[in-house]
Order: C-alpha cells, then sequence, then structure tokens
C-alpha cells in the first residue's frame, strides 16, 4: 500500500489524528504519496505542531456519527449527529418526549433499504444537514 491511499483511507474514515500526521510529514516532504506506507515514520513528526493541526481541524473534518436511541420497547430510531448529547436533544425536540436510551452506532453497520446493502457511513452521503433521521427500527 502506498503513502496516497492510506492518507485517503484516512480521511474517508475520519480518522483524524492519522490523516494529520501523514498530512503534516507530507507538508514536511518526509514522505511522499508514491512512497510505500513502511516509509511512514511517526517519529520524524512535530508531535506538537501535529497536535495543533488536529486542535484547529486544519483538514477540517467534521464528525457525524450514528446514534440508536430506544423510543419504547421495541422501536428504534437511528440519527446521525455529532455527539450522543447532539442525539439525545434532537430526538427531544422532535419527538417530545426524551430517548429511553442512546448509544453510538457503527458507521460501517450495514443495513437493507429497499432491494440494496446499505452502510449509515454510505447514508450519511447523502444528507447535508445534521443532525438527521436515517431510520426507524422495529424489533419483535
Amino acid at each position: 500500500m502506498i503513502v496516497k491511499d492510506l492518507y485517503l483511507e484516512s480521511i474517508r474514515l475520519e480518522e483524524s489524528p492519522l490523516a494529520h500526521y501523514i498530512n503534516h510529514l507530507l507538508t514536511e516532504q518526509k514522505i511522499s504519496l508514491d512512497d510505500n506506507i513502511s516509509k511512514i515514520d511517526l517519529d520524524q513528526a512535530d508531535h506538537q505542531e501535529v497536535a495543533e493541526m488536529i486542535e484547529n481541524n486544519v483538514l477540517s473534518f467534521q464528525k457525524i456519527g450514528i446514534y440508536s436511541l430506544k423510543m419504547n420497547q421495541n422501536k428504534f430510531v437511528f440519527i446521525f449527529a455529532q455527539s450522543q448529547q447532539q442525539a439525545s436533544q434532537y430526538y427531544t425536540e422532535t419527538f417530545r418526549q426524551t430517548p429511553l436510551s442512546c448509544h453510538e452506532y457503527f458507521l460501517d453497520f450495514e443495513l437493507s433499504r429497499g432491494n440494496e446493502v446499505i452502510s449509515f457511513r454510505d447514508m450519511r452521503k447523502e444528507l447535508e444537514i445534521f443532525p438527521a433521521i436515517a431510520g426507524y427500527f422495529m424489533g419483535r
């Protein structure tokens, strides 16, 4: 695998620290996009500078997770939000009640939608405004 592939994958998966470290090493010309990833040596990075890059979100990551909120004994709603607190607040404002529970879910979890299988991560790409309801699940 080359640096370019890992860099793009870290951005796609929102691995902010890794993406910022690679960006820093590229900027400092310690590595190139065509190098094998074995050439990545994080000890060559200025850790203080990378920490500031992460803190300032230089790569403009906007973490949006997926949260499962229990509506009643058998019904759940999935909400895209920046945090568990934001998901709970959105639920309370939308449904005029507090959720029974709220847990972060896996963005790469795949589910059936019509005749296709889609992950929450791919579903999130279809939306532009957050928080937003992704869908509902009815248990038995």
